[in-house]
């Protein structure tokens, strides 16, 4: 489940191993080949990787939107291979729109922005609470997406890059914006198990 809303025009608020590194991985299920991404160019996803106050697993958030951001084409083909054929709009119009957009820049890590995200984390989870409404935390970003219920990096970014049932497509576009820096944070929910809170600038 994602969640965003509008705040400024356009704005919304809204562990697998590394690959890249000399490794291979393949998945046998959709006869995959990820052999692609070792190049060294994309060891620079890892962008977070140094980042002791993150978890593994934002790490990951950080690699795959960089990988996306990197080469939007490659990760459809094989990270999203699955949405080729799909019949549902917002799956289809992900895998298209990546076949022809331009690389971006990478997110870089920004420690203010991880700890607005993670405030914010920690208070919507405790209360239970879904949206961008802040209670006792500051905010500190231009945008912000909010997934909840996953906690799995490649999971969190594949859904907020499909968004499903958004007409405005507001993570999406945020994803692959110009926004250059990011802080996230994933913490337990009450209601939902998890919710994963991207703050960027």
């Amino acid at each position: 489940m994602r969640y965003c809303h509008p705040i400024i025009f356009l704005i919304l608020l809204g562990f697998l191993p590394t690959i890249g590194e000399g490794q291979e991985y393949s998945d046998n299920s959709r006869n995959v080949d990820y052999s692609r991404w070792n190049d060294p160019k994309y060891l620079v996803a890892n962008s977070a990787r140094d980042e002791d106050y993150l978890t593994d697993e934002e790490k990951m958030v950080y690699y795959y939107l960089n990988l996306v951001r990197m080469n939007p084409r490659l990760f459809a083909d094989t990270y999203l291979d699955y949405l080729k054929n799909s019949t549902d709009y917002y799956e289809k119009s992900l895998y298209d729109e990546l076949q022809h957009i331009t690389p971006r820049a990478i997110f870089k890590p920004n420690r203010k922005l991880f700890e607005s995200a993670q405030c914010h984390a920690i208070e919507s989870g405790e209360r239970g609470f879904v949206g961008h409404e802040r209670f006792k935390c500051a905010e500190y970003f231009m945008g912000e997406c909010i997934h909840y219920g996953q906690s799995d990096a490649l999971e969190i970014v594949t859904s907020l890059l499909i968004d499903q049932s958004v007409k405005s497509l507001g993570h999406r576009k945020i994803c692959l914006g110009y926004f250059t820096e990011m802080g996230v944070s994933i913490q337990p929910h009450t209601g939902y198990g998890k919710n994963a809170v991207l703050d960027f600038m």
